[in-house]
């Protein structure tokens, strides 16, 4: 056990429960009014459009080398879909109606990597990439991004070599970029999914956590070595933010208000805490008060509630309390939190759930049947938000004086991967979850 880990840590009554796998919903008694802490933050509104230009300079190279993303102009983005039939299912379910109307963001098939982490592993590189040809004068200032697909750029790239440890999403979308750009590229994760692309992965059965610190410690030997660091990254953080200004785009073209009257709620599954974190910075940015966000964890990997809660954030792992931090949800299969999440999330979050693999495999057959929607299992966590919200949540809509406005509130689940699950994986995952609904 951790020695930040006191008895009294452990005599909390989240804490037990969370210990003994149960699924628990815990509603932040730290979030405070945005405008009162909004100046405080490390972060701004001011990196997220920074963030926001840069993915818009490497557009056109990327609708080049990515045919798939040609039709979006090189903008890599997911739709934002009503899903109305899942809705009338969980109303169903409940015994309730669920108020409102309930959307998917599917950045289950986000071009390029299929998931979530295409935002901000490919955002990082490219950040790099940037730099890196700064530095070394090839890149002027009037120059099309067109020029990083040249042999003058690869050249470069290729004297340099870009290492991350991860789970299997953020590691298939900074080894697919990196390839692509031309940089030597290791990958410390658990799969071989993307050794096909030209990427050195090494695997580890071992933790998440190991896989990260054996990354950084491979690149600390090199000194044209540059690591992506998943448990520390802004550049990853406000790479996922830019999410938020796309999202409020989506919403406007559908005329959906977020204002007081209409509350928007958004449900993110979270691993070590980079892509929810940064995706709910970016939405308080826009909406401030008027957009509650609530992270969704499986039960045996729940280290961002743990860290919140206990306030201990990155010093505190499910494995101190005796979790074994194994699930279904491989990609939310993190046991310390991010020590750079956790601290900004602190007057910024609404809650944190937690959902059992029982539950997250349901869902998946829900959405098959529902919506003929293919997700992975941790993509279907954020629809077990809804449920809570309703059967759990008064208090909290009531000290926020949104009781009575449900009826126009949005709901959105963030599916965060599946796109590129293989087929026959994909039969199994409904078929124990339809045994399972």
């Amino acid at each position: 056990m951790s020695e930040f880990v006191t008895s009294s840590v452990v005599q909390s009554c989240v804490v037990k429960c969370v210990s003994a796998l149960e699924e628990i919903t815990w509603f932040n008694p730290k979030k405070a009014v945005f405008h009162s802490i909004q100046d405080d933050l490390s972060l701004q509104m001011s990196d997220v459009l920074d963030a926001a230009d840069r993915l818009s300079r490497f557009a056109p190279y990327l609708a080049d080398v990515f045919p798939e993303t040609a039709a979006s102009q090189g903008i890599i983005e997911s739709e934002l879909v009503a899903i109305p039939v899942v809705q009338n299912a969980l109303t169903e379910l409940i015994g309730a109606p669920i108020t409102g109307r309930l959307l998917m963001k599917c950045d289950n098939q986000l071009p390029i990597a299929g998931s979530i982490k295409a935002r901000g592993g490919i955002y990082e590189v490219l950040l790099h990439a940037e730099r890196l040809a700064q530095a070394n004068g090839l890149l002027k200032g009037n120059d099309a991004y067109r020029v990083f697909d040249s042999d003058a750029f690869k050249a470069l790239f290729s004297t340099h070599q870009i290492v991350v440890g991860s789970t299997g999403n953020l590691g298939l979308s900074i080894g697919i970029m990196s390839a692509k750009l031309g940089f030597k590229v290791t990958v410390h994760m658990s799969s071989d999914a993307i050794k096909s692309k030209g990427v050195n992965v090494v695997e580890h059965m071992a933790d998440y956590s190991v896989a990260v610190e054996q990354g950084r410690q491979e690149a600390e030997q090199d000194d044209r070595a540059y690591f992506i660091d998943d448990e520390d990254s802004a550049s990853l953080f406000l790479g996922y933010s830019v999410a938020a200004l796309r999202l409020q785009k989506q919403l406007e073209a559908q005329n959906i208000v977020v204002d007081a009257d209409h509350p928007l709620f958004v449900y993110l599954p979270c691993g070590v805490g980079g892509a929810p974190g940064g995706i709910t910075f970016g939405l308080k940015q826009l909406f401030g008060d008027h957009v509650h966000c609530f992270f969704a964890e499986p039960t045996h990997s729940p280290c961002m509630l743990l860290g919140m809660e206990t306030g201990l954030h990155h010093k505190i792992a499910v494995q101190d309390l005796g979790i074994d931090n194994l699930t279904c949800a491989d990609g939310l299969a993190v046991g310390r939190p991010s020590a750079f999440v956790g601290p900004m999330m602190d007057a910024l979050l609404s809650g944190v759930y937690t959902v059992s693999d029982e539950n997250l495999y349901r869902y998946l057959a829900m959405l098959v049947d529902a919506e003929n929607i293919q997700v992975e299992p941790s993509a279907t966590a954020g629809l077990a938000g809804v449920i809570r919200l309703m059967n759990q949540g008064q208090e909290y809509l009531k000290a926020h004086q949104l009781d009575n406005k449900m009826s126009h509130a949005t709901h959105i689940m963030w599916a965060t991967g599946g796109d590129m699950v293989p087929e026959e994986e994909r039969k199994q995952y409904y078929a124990h979850g339809k045994a399972l609904y």
